[in-house]
Order: structure tokens, then C-alpha cells, then sequence
């Protein structure tokens, strides 16, 4: 659909772990399905962290791998397209004012790249409920050393990285109250759940999801990716299907959260992002991006250009 629509791809993944590859080449093979996807934010995932050196340190090796495949990209070989233009890394905030060298480690090791910071933050009680293969403690959004270490960003010009579920929401919202020189990007339209506790309870998630939501909108250095509703926490079960679903069933299943984020946002404060390969276990990478055009397809060129590309090239400052 829509073939040469620009796409700035918002957020994904690199990593090499056992049992399951997905580097530069299988990311270029998926953007090359048949969308003019011209650029894109790798965000963190624990992927080729040092394996010697102060624990603080190794998360730089992350970001001076990504930055490589950004110079491979760029090298213009594979194309127009532009993987990793823009790069968000880890630095453990809870090591407060501390985190200043690991944040100007990483600076010199992603080149001008360097974005902003993730931590693992998404976490909930019920053990059925994870998304993480190393859960954070609980109340870290709360916490005052990570908050220490969120103020720090602001002094180098980072932004946040939010990944967090819809019951964590009201510290997202004082997070952000409490630092509003700290630009934060909320993930995954803010983490709906669908299973443990709230499994059969959609309305219900729907009805307080929204609510905080619409409260977030409010804070103007709050902005939103619209994807992650692949991954199995949100309670769709598209993979225990005997075929995997068409964009249409894709579109009528997320139409609700992402038309309430882009009508509480407006589409400046929105980018679509394919959280690749995490989703990829539910649906293709050209099949999700025909979602998002099925969602979008009643806005306005303008607003189409700000929601598939133009607020993630300015709030990641792609160049």
C-alpha cells in the first residue's frame, strides 16, 4: 500500500543471541519487503555489551556495534535506506550523576548517532507478566537515583526512552511532570496488557490505559511510538493462529489504541515503529507497516508525513 510513502522506522532491534539472529543483513532483507522505509532508530536490547571492563562500561560496546552498522548503511552499498541513523543506547540511570562518563563514553563511541537512553523499566508484580529476560526492580521509574540520573540527560541533550506497561503509567506521568526539560518517548503506545491478571479484561485496560493517556498528552516533552502490539504482553493471540494475519485484522485490532494516542497526541507527537524482530513472531515486517497504512489512510498527506517519518527525523534529530 502506498508504496513510496516515506517510512523512518522508529524503533527496532539488533542482536545476536542463540538460537536467534537478526542483524543488519535479515533487518535490510525485511526493510527491502516492498515499503520505502528510508531510515531508522535502533533502540538498546543488550546487544554486544563488552564482556571485560567496569559493569558501567559495557553497555558502550552496544552502541559502538550499532554505529558500525549505521557506517555500513551509509556507505550507500545496500541503497537509499539508512539503518541506525539515529541510535538509542543503555547507561544505567540509577547510578545518578555517576552515569556522566558512561553517557560521554557512549557519545565517542556512536559518533554524532547517539540519540538517547533506554533503561529496562517495564515491570509488574504477576509473574506472568514479562517482557524482559532480566525484569527491572520494582519502582524504578520512581526511584530517586534513577531520577538523579534522567536529570543528567538533560544536561547532554538526550532524550528518554520509555518502555513501560499501561498499570506503570502514572509514574510515566510524574516522570515526566517533574522534568519537563527531558524530552520522553513513551513506547509501545504505553504497554496495554492483555495477559496474567488482565487476561479477558480488554475494556476494562482499554477504559484505565486511556485515561492516563490522555493525562500524558498533556506534558508537552511527552511523545509517543505507535507499534509493540506484537508482543505477546498485550494479550493478542495472532500467533496461535493457524495463518498469520492480514493487515485489515491487524488494522481493526490496534485501530483503537493508535487512533486515541494520535487523537491525544495530534500526529507531530507520533511516529510508527515496527519493533522488529520482537513482533516479527506474530506478522511480517510488510504486513504491519499495510496496517499502519490502514489506520492512517483518513489524514491528511501533512499528517501522514509526521506520523511515518517526519516527528521521529525531528525528535531524533535524523539528519
Amino acid at each position: 500500500m502506498d508504496p513510496g510513502l516515506p517510512i523512518v522506522d522508529a524503533h527496532h532491534h539488533l542482536w545476536d543471541r542463540p538460537g536467534e539472529r537478526y542483524l543488519f543483513p535479515e533487518y535490510l532483507a525485511d526493510v527491502r519487503s516492498g515499503h520505502n522505509v528510508v531510515a531508522s532508530v535502533f533502540a538498546q536490547c543488550r546487544s554486544m555489551y563488552r564482556d571485560s571492563g567496569p559493569e558501567e562500561m559495557r553497555p558502550v560496546g552496544e552502541v559502538e556495534f550499532v554505529n558500525g552498522v549505521a557506517a555500513q548503511s551509509a556507505s550507500g552499498l545496500y541503497g537509499h535506506f539508512r539503518a541506525c541513523a539515529a541510535i538509542v543506547g543503555f547507561a544505567d540511570l540509577t547510578l545518578g550523576a555517576n552515569v556522566a562518563p558512561v553517557l560521554e563514553a557512549e557519545r565517542r563511541a556512536g559518533g554524532d548517532r547517539l540519540r538517547g537512553i533506554r533503561n529496562t523499566t517495564a515491570w509488574h508484580e504477576d509473574p506472568a507478566i514479562r517482557s524482559n529476560p532480566k525484569p527491572p526492580p520494582p519502582g524504578l521509574l520512581s526511584s530517586d537515583a534513577f531520577r538523579q540520573g534522567v536529570r543528567c540527560l538533560a544536561r547532554e541533550g538526550l532524550s528518554l526512552d520509555v518502555w513501560a506497561y499501561h498499570s506503570q503509567l502514572k509514574e510515566v506521568i510524574d516522570l515526566a511532570r517533574g522534568n519537563p526539560d527531558v524530552l520522553l518517548i513513551l513506547d509501545h503506545v504505553g504497554g496495554p496488557l492483555g495477559l496474567g491478571r488482565y487476561a479477558g479484561q480488554r475494556d476494562a485496560v482499554f477504559a484505565d490505559w486511556k485515561a492516563n493517556i490522555t493525562e500524558l498528552a498533556v506534558l508537552p516533552n511527552v511523545t509517543v511510538k505507535l507499534g509493540g502490539l506484537g508482543m505477546k504482553t498485550t494479550g493478542f493471540i495472532f500467533h496461535e493462529q493457524p495463518q498469520p494475519p492480514g493487515s485489515r485484522e491487524l488494522a481493526g485490532a490496534w485501530r483503537p489504541y493508535i487512533q486515541t494516542c494520535i487523537d491525544r497526541f495530534g500526529p507531530n507527537r507520533c511516529m510508527f515503529e515496527s519493533n522488529f524482530p520482537v513482533d516479527k513472531g506474530m506478522f511480517s515486517y510488510l504486513i504491519l507497516w499495510n496496517a499502519f497504512k490502514r489506520i492512517a489512510d483518513k489524514f491528511t498527506a501533512a499528517e501522514k508525513t509526521a506520523l511515518f517519518s517526519g516527528t521521529a527525523t525531528r525528535v531524533y534529530r535524523l539528519s
